[in-house]
């Protein structure tokens, strides 16, 4: 019997040897495949002509009372999220369209300035992976912004509710679309687009979950010879590159800094703001630890 009882631990822990090294190994191969396929510019996609631009930035805007009806007088019951200069709404239009209304905070410092990057940016650029805007309300006490809806919510929500999971696969294909939208924004258009703010809650899922990146608020425009530009604005704490965080140095690098932060947590379903990550431990170090500690243990 105790002999039995032994080979059965020794198989106990060889399957967790096994399935902690499958992992570790899974989670390099992806690292480098999305790795692989962001860095891949080969084949930039074109930018959109100027007559899709104008088409676009000319729409006509969408009345306040518009918008009031649409999201049912802006009822709680319609709030999809909060973040840092407005809040988003669900809201169905006259024509039937459901669609997402975001307010900004006017009164919230910086407001003004997040919602004209935000204009800027989603008006000019035309990708399957980026947020679509509709149209837009402005005025001197009311400044909104109608976007596409989507109805899977943010993957920030697929990774934390216990009512919702996602297979590896699906995992990554989402991970493959962030990595276009941001190859996109960095290499595909005139002038490169630094995010600023890479993360599962600013990455939105449609009907067939394909993933849309979200939220342009801190966004930043590098001018055409210019790689870093600097900025006062501090994104979300634990996905920020040292540079940014420190220094306030804004570059490409911060966004695929960002974005190998939002592999992990994908991957591990750990936030980098866990309750066990300190100054001590980040989910960075603690995924290499980890790694390690699994390659020794083969």
């Amino acid at each position: 019997m105790p002999s039995t009882s032994s080979g059965r631990l020794r198989t106990k822990k060889l399957r967790r040897t096994i399935s902690a090294a499958l992992g570790a190994f899974i989670s390099v191969a992806v690292a480098i495949f999305v790795g692989f396929l962001y860095l891949k510019r080969a084949k930039k996609e074109q930018v959109p002509s100027e007559g899709v631009l104008s088409s676009v930035a000319t729409e006509e805007r969408i009345s306040y009372y518009k918008l009031l009806q649409a999201t049912d007088g802006y009822d709680e019951s319609n709030l999809l999220g909060t973040g840092s200069f407005g809040s988003v709404y669900k809201g169905t239009l006259d024509d039937g369209r459901i669609v997402a209304v975001k307010v900004f905070k006017i009164q919230q410092e910086g407001a003004f300035n997040s919602f004209d990057v935000e204009c800027e940016v989603l008006r000019n650029l035309r990708h399957r992976n980026l947020t679509k805007v509709i149209s837009s309300c402005s005025n001197r006490d009311f400044k909104a912004l109608v976007l596409e809806f989507m109805p899977n919510g943010s993957l920030e929500k697929w990774l934390y509710s216990h009512n919702y999971f996602l297979e590896v696969m699906q995992r990554l294909d989402i991970l493959i679309d962030v990595a276009c939208a941001l190859q996109y924004l960095h290499y595909g258009y005139s002038i490169p687009v630094v995010h600023c703010d890479v993360k599962p809650g600013n990455v939105l899922l449609d009907h067939d979950m394909v993933a849309h990146v979200t939220d342009f608020g801190v966004t930043k425009l590098l001018g055409h010879e210019d790689s870093i530009t600097y900025t006062k604005t501090l994104a979300t704490l634990g996905y920020l590159a040292p540079e940014y965080g420190l220094e306030g140095l804004v570059s490409t690098k911060c966004d695929v800094y960002s974005f190998g932060i939002t592999i992990m947590e994908v991957f591990t379903r750990k936030s980098p703001s866990d309750e066990m990550f300190g100054e001590n431990l980040s989910l960075k170090s603690w995924v290499s630890d980890s790694m390690l500690m699994d390659w020794f243990m083969l």
